[in-house]
């Protein structure tokens, strides 16, 4: 399989990469600094940035699936990640390409979760307003697209080792879940890659 990743030299992305090229599926990276990734058999890095749907229209071009790990980049970027969304939507749409799976945040739709402590509701959305509504904006861009996607509804993001052990539901965490590692995302995006359990749906990953 050929893949395109955005967000490779993140830490969901990371883990990413190495997992499809030690699959042996060709990727293609996009990358603001090429040199953050390491050459390697398989691998062709595009220089751009998400926020330039050039670049992000090459990355796509010609392979099977989208992997986007893209994180927010605070105030210095706000609207990151809905405008990298609707590149590549738009990119997707130029070269035939149908098959997305994005990293988004379970946090941002905390308001509504049932499950959810009210501390927890009053204050989040609060503290991340301009972040969460980018994410629901990149959703709805995404939703909206026609395409074969999936919305990886991460919870708080935490670094430790893969374990494979992990609760998944729809749209909220699963009660009492709280983090997962990235890592751990990493390995339920390429588990979802191979199969359709979790077409048009936003599944939330947590512990």
């Amino acid at each position: 399989m050929k893949l395109a990743i955005l967000g490779a030299t993140g830490g969901i992305g990371g883990h990413l990469l190495d997992w499809a090229l030690t699959a042996g599926h060709d990727v293609q990276a996009l990358a603001r600094t090429p040199a953050a990734l390491r050459p390697a058999p398989g691998l062709r890095v595009v220089h751009g940035d998400a926020l330039d749907p050039d670049p992000v229209s090459e990355v796509i071009a010609g392979t099977d699936a989208v992997l986007s790990a893209l994180g927010p980049r605070g105030a210095a970027a706000p609207g990151l990640l809905a405008a990298a969304a609707a590149n590549t939507v738009r990119g997707m749409a130029e070269t035939g390409t149908r098959r997305l799976i994005c990293v988004s945040a379970a946090g941002a739709y905390v308001a509504a979760d049932p499950d959810m402590n009210w501390l927890v509701k009053l204050v989040l959305p609060r503290v991340f307003a301009a972040q969460f509504a980018d994410v629901r904006r990149m959703e709805d861009e995404i939703r909206t697209s026609g395409l074969d996607w999936t919305l990886v509804r991460a919870s708080r993001l935490v670094s430790g080792p893969l374990t494979g052990r992990y609760r998944v539901a729809p749209g909220y965490p699963p009660p009492g879940g709280r983090k997962i590692a990235r890592a751990d995302v990493a390995h339920f995006i390429a588990a979802t890659l191979t199969g359709d359990a979790w077409l048009a749906s936003a599944p939330a990953l947590a512990y």
